[in-house]
């Protein structure tokens, strides 16, 4: 969808110099923006280029305020975040009148809103609730009793089990599975046999939370897991029963969290973390890839770096990893 610099400048909050009237349609990188393209320069150094590429404008930051050329400038605080924001605004918007394909199998008593989009083979079961302007995708399976809320994109093969919750603006990736049961089992000291533990909680995810393609996310044992406000969940996490992830959160692929984790807002784990049970990692944490966290274990420090296995201080690592490596030349 087209828009004028001057409709971008003022939804990004961006001061503009140059025509306002030239329109945008779609975000690109320098090398590869045409015409109609917007690109962001974060650094000086990278000005030059952005001035020389085809963009129709450019986002940079205050550095650009005394550069008089040709190509339009948007000047902000943070290119990198006027991008993104310029690039929701020019998606392609999506029809209002909705549709359901031919193929796709819905429940009598499913409830769908205004705008709603279910695409092919697509099935909605009984009392199942989809909010305005949701795309339901190819293939998936939204369970009984699922709740999902406005502008939010299911994509292809989504599974969703039943009583799950979903708030407004979600975004889930092909093929994850969200609310299947928790992997929680008793053993009978007698016969040494495993007998499955009650799986009969849900699964809450808040609104503005993103996951990626194939992550599975357990609904709670006897109560529930819940993924809050904003948070972002790459390809591939697994996320156990009872876990409570916190706002703003971000949690790299791979990454795996066992049962009743507790992670606080603004918490950045890299992939290939893994996290035992019952353990905690508080408000504005960094855990780096690899790193491990022992189960009843508690991470603290806001804007603190940990790595290693079991995970510790960054620089505390890197002094016991200098202190093996000077071992290892002695020998």
């Amino acid at each position: 969808m087209k828009r004028s610099l001057e409709q971008i400048a003022e939804a990004v909050g961006a001061r503009l110099a140059g025509d306002g009237n030239i329109e945008i349609s779609g975000v690109a990188s320098l090398h590869s923006a045409g015409s109609q393209d917007l690109v962001f320069v974060e650094d000086e150094k990278h000005l030059s280029a952005a001035l020389a590429s085809r963009a129709g404008a450019i986002i940079a930051g205050s550095f650009a305020s005394s550069i008089k050329g040709a190509t339009p400038l948007l000047i902000s605080d943070h290119p990198k975040l006027a991008l993104a924001r310029a690039a929701k605004l020019l998606r392609e918007e999506r029809s209002g009148a909705g549709g359901v394909h031919p193929t796709a199998v819905i429940h009598p008593s499913a409830r769908l809103g205004p705008g709603v989009v279910v695409e092919g083979r697509a099935v909605l079961n009984e009392n199942a609730e989809v909010g305005e302007h949701t795309r339901i995708g190819d293939g998936s399976a939204i369970g009984a009793g699922v709740a999902i809320g406005s502008d939010c994109e299911i994509y292809p093969n989504v599974t969703i089990y039943p009583g799950t919750r979903i708030g407004d603006r979600v975004i889930v990736h092909a093929g994850a599975v969200l609310g299947s049961d928790g992997f929680g089992y008793v053993r009978d000291g007698k016969t040494g046999h495993y007998e499955k533990f009650p799986q009969v909680g849900r699964l809450v995810i808040e609104d503005d939370v993103e996951i990626g393609a194939n992550a599975t996310i357990d609904r709670g044992a006897l109560d529930e897991t819940r993924i809050r406000r904003g948070a972002k969940i790459d390809n591939l996490v697994h996320v156990g029963h009872n876990c409570q992830i916190g706002e703003d959160v971000i949690i790299a692929a791979q990454t795996g969290l066992s049962g009743s984790i507790v992670i606080e807002n603004g918490v950045v784990l890299g992939g290939q973390v893994g996290i035992g049970e019952h353990a905690r990692v508080c408000e504005g944490v960094m855990v780096g890839g690899q790193g491990g966290i022992l189960p009843n274990k508690i991470l603290k420090g806001k804007g603190v770096a940990f790595w290693g296995t079991p995970a510790q201080p960054l620089r505390q690592y890197l002094k016991q990893l200098a202190v093996m490596a000077r071992l290892a030349k002695k020998e």
